[in-house]
């Protein structure tokens, strides 16, 4: 049984279909990347799994509570009053942790994101990719069974983007939850799932669903090895070819 899935769901936007009919369903421990040309509908699935959004059509269905989800967005979102071991804290003590207790989590979630020595700084004493690590230390505080990310590497450099993909895995490693990962980058998709799955221009349906094989979390140079380039090019080809079927109407509105 999926911990989250779509069936058959459809969402319009001023009597406008931005999104399927579309089926999806994330298994517990798997991780899947979700790509597709902008307008394609990535974000609104994300936030119909995630329960921020119902669908005009179909069905969602979840079996985890929105305590045991946990959802990472492109902008940090962060209290900018607050510290980051405060921030990271927050969701901890919504869920009736007592103060003691969700602060010595928080400060162990910010060293297992490689911030130890920053929890009194405040956001904006932090870089980007020192943000976006505090919101997933924040995400992953919770030991959520369900973790969506949508696009949260987007406003960050290629190194940072390449150290952080390797953070979040190392992160997903220690409770396995279902994950769901959002972006433009076919190779981040890639290198961050065991499935990608191709959407179509807007109405997104999937054009492609696409196994990737290596371990999670990868290994040193993984990237380098020709199996991961061939499945770059694989997953790039049928985007390219699902953005000119959108084109001619076979796949949707572009």
């Amino acid at each position: 049984m999926p911990l989250a899935a779509l069936k058959a769901v459809e969402v319009d936007y001023a009597a406008k279909s931005a999104l399927g009919p579309l089926d999806l369903a994330l298994l517990a421990g798997e991780t899947v990347a979700l790509v597709g040309p902008s307008g394609s509908g990535k974000s609104t699935a994300l936030r119909l799994l995630a329960g921020l959004e119902q669908p005009t059509r179909g069905k969602v269905s979840r079996r985890v509570s929105k305590g045991e989800t946990a959802v990472v967005f492109q902008a940090p979102t962060l209290m900018p009053w607050a510290d980051a071991l405060t921030n990271v804290a927050l969701p901890l003590r919504l869920s009736g942790v007592s103060k003691p207790e969700a602060r010595a989590r928080a400060a162990e979630a910010l060293a297992r994101a490689g911030l130890k020595g920053c929890e009194k700084l405040k956001p904006a004493a932090l870089s980007g990719g020192m943000a976006m690590r505090v919101s997933l230390a924040r995400a992953l505080s919770v030991e959520p069974r369900l973790l969506l990310l949508d696009e949260p590497f987007a406003a960050l450099d290629e190194i940072v983007r390449r150290e952080l993909a390797d953070d979040v895995q190392a992160l997903w490693s220690r409770t396995r939850p279902a994950m769901l990962f959002v972006t433009h980058n076919v190779e981040e998709a890639v290198y961050m799932a065991s499935r990608v799955i191709v959407l179509t221009p807007g109405p997104g349906r999937i054009a492609r669903e696409i196994e990737v094989d290596g371990p999670l979390p990868r290994p040193p140079l993984f990237r380098a090895k020709p199996a991961f380039r061939q499945t770059v090019e694989q997953v790039s080809a049928f985007l390219a070819a699902a953005v000119e079927d959108g084109r001619f109407g076979q796949g949707g509105e572009s």
